[in-house]
């Protein structure tokens, strides 16, 4: 049985009062989560305080991007090396914002996967199609091919290193959500697609949803079959409403 994960993303948000409070409050009330693996991802400013917080907790933290070079010339990156000097447990690689504002193609975003996995650090792969693409009914291609360039890359068993996210990008921050049904729709075809190459490691891949989940509707989501947890974006802000979320994923 796959355990579900809720993996807050605090994006560019919080500062070291802020975040504190945040933890507290969460660790105040992680004791009424009892099947749900919990994790945040912050800032990489804010690691080692982040770390110091919540080392002695259940709760584990990530980062939000890894470089997919091990050290060098490379100004203004970090290391899965370095990521590991603050315990970190997972990396998002390919959040749909990195693959539109910074320019991160599937070749970048498999090379990161591999980097992260190598490294000793579970990628949280994001996959996930726009609106016009969605409107254009080529969903499953895009989705499809994000994924296919990760398995070309490293094979399908090392997915079960790792944790995929579905965030339909027309549903992040955008008051949109996509139906209980639509999600089940996605993260079955994303199942199957890994399953056409390795059954087994499709069978006990996690896939979160990561398409604006909230308290209200994180219950109905992760009713559904292939829906085993949550990347959650601003509602990781605010301690009550993201362990609402966590309660609701078991």
């Amino acid at each position: 049985m796959r355990q579900p994960l809720v993996a807050g993303n605090w994006k560019m948000n919080g500062d070291r009062a802020t975040n504190e409070a945040l933890l507290n409050g969460i660790k105040a009330g992680i004791g009424d989560v009892e099947q749900s693996e919990v994790a945040v991802c912050a800032p990489f400013v804010y690691l080692a305080d982040v770390q110091r917080q919540l080392e002695a907790s259940p709760i584990r933290w990530g980062s939000q991007d890894v470089s997919a070079e091990p050290k060098g010339a490379f100004t203004g990156e970090v290391s899965v090396t370095m990521l590991k000097d603050f315990g970190c447990h997972y990396a998002i690689v390919g959040h749909s914002e990195r693959r539109s504002l910074h320019g991160e193609d599937n070749d970048t975003v498999a090379r990161k996967f591999a980097a992260a996995r190598e490294g000793g650090i579970r990628p949280i792969l994001c996959v996930g199609e726009t609106l016009a693409e969605r409107e254009a009914d080529t969903t499953e291609q895009v989705v499809g091919a994000q994924l296919d360039a990760v398995m070309d890359a490293v094979g399908p068993a090392a997915l079960a290193d790792g944790v995929i996210a579905y965030e339909p990008v027309w549903a992040i921050g955008t008051g949109h959500t996509a139906t209980p049904e639509q999600a089940q729709a996605m993260h079955a075809f994303i199942r199957q697609r890994v399953a056409d190459r390795d059954a087994a490691t499709a069978d006990a891949l996690r896939i979160l949803y990561g398409g604006s989940m909230k308290g209200a509707n994180a219950a109905e989501l992760m009713a559904q079959s292939d829906i085993d947890g949550g990347l959650i974006g601003g509602a990781s802000l605010d301690a009550d409403e993201f362990l609402t979320i966590c309660r609701a994923a078991g």
